[in-house]
């Protein structure tokens, strides 16, 4: 997906379009309104913001201001696997960094950024809770505990076989009709 304005943005700003009917245009209900759309699409594309501040009839960079301000929005479309990283105080003290930057290494991006395939995202959290497991990693929805290096290389060697056994599965599926 294209989140700059791409042909699949266009029914993503149609469907926020008719969620803003039900808020009436008041500066009370930003942050409701932008709650709603990052549970409903996951993110916040910039065109969204846009369109959000004009239903409000607020400046842009006024929503931008208050989207930006709060860790709980995100601007980018989160990947197929999602990758959290536990950066609280057991997990750092164990090497949490190191685990987030490994993970960064393999994928080639960043925390809070998404692989432009869209197969990975990567974020940092304070604390998932499992500090006797620590340092620990949140894939999709599965608690990875004790990582190291290794497994980081693991998982997403994991994530490729499983890939290339689809791809395969789909080929002799389609050759079969």
């Amino acid at each position: 997906m294209d989140h700059t304005g791409g042909i699949e943005e266009k029914p993503l700003l149609r469907d926020i379009a008719s969620m803003l009917m039900s808020f009436e245009n008041s500066r009370r209900n930003l942050i409701p309104i932008l709650q709603m759309i990052q549970k409903k699409h996951h993110y916040l594309c910039p065109r969204a913001l846009q369109v959000v501040a004009k239903h409000l009839r607020v400046p842009s960079c006024e929503v931008y201001g208050v989207a930006t301000f709060y860790n709980q929005f995100r601007f980018h479309p989160p990947g197929r696997h999602q990758i959290k990283v536990c950066l609280g105080t057991a997990c750092h003290v164990r090497g949490g960094d190191i685990i987030l930057e490994n993970f960064e290494r393999k994928l080639e991006i960043r925390e809070g950024e998404t692989t432009p395939d869209r197969e990975f995202s990567i974020d940092r959290v304070a604390c998932v809770g499992c500090c006797a497991l620590a340092p620990v990693a949140i894939v999709d929805d599965a608690v990875c505990g004790h990582m190291a290096p290794s497994k980081v290389e693991g998982l997403i060697l994991g994530f490729e076989i499983q890939k290339d056994r689809e791809k395969r599965a789909k080929r002799q599926s389609e050759s079969k009709q």
